[in-house]
């Protein structure tokens, strides 16, 4: 096998990109405190092209060097808006016709390898803080929780590393 050279993996153009049809996914950050992983949510985000992100509450927005680092321009080519609350974020969303899900570990949540999404539907996943998680009065307001089945003794997963798992799997259910 021969690694491909950086020009011959086809990238979309930032303007290609924005052009692009997406997924029917936005995420919403709820108080992330690190840059670093903020910055890997966009990149992720970019990847495998989803709407939008919120950045809420205490979650630092573009541009920043620390994003930047991690995000490596995808905080360019992902569309993104900042509100102070994170429950104006769902009040907006369910308008909009989105199905709410905060990723959480929550009493009755779905684990995420039993999740069967609806391709007519749109979707908000809500990551919360590294150390509280998504805040109860999110969660009260969400239509479902969902939660990556863990095996280990940690049952706890960096914001960024979850934002990856979860997105990917809503690309391949939700992707033409």
């Amino acid at each position: 096998m021969r690694k491909l050279k950086i020009t011959e993996l086809n990238r979309l153009t930032p303007a290609d990109f924005k052009a692009s049809d997406k997924i029917p996914l936005v995420v919403v950050l709820d108080h992330v405190r690190s840059l670093h992983n903020v910055g890997s949510v966009f990149r992720t985000s970019d990847a495998f092209r989803v709407e939008t992100i919120y950045l809420c509450g205490i979650t630092a927005c573009p541009p920043q060097a620390e994003i930047h680092k991690t995000a490596l321009g995808a905080e360019d080519t992902v569309d993104w808006q900042y509100y102070k609350e994170t429950s104006e974020v769902v009040d907006k969303l369910k308008e909009a016709g989105y199905t709410i899900c905060a990723i959480e570990q929550a009493e009755g949540s779905i684990m995420l390898d039993k999740l069967q999404l609806d391709r007519q539907k749109k979707y908000a996943v809500i990551l919360g803080n590294e150390v509280k998680g998504v805040q109860q009065s999110v969660v009260d307001s969400c239509d479902l929780c969902i939660e990556i089945p863990q095996y280990g003794t940690k049952h706890s997963l960096n914001v960024s590393v979850t934002a990856g798992i979860v997105i990917w799997d809503f690309f391949k259910q939700l992707s033409d």
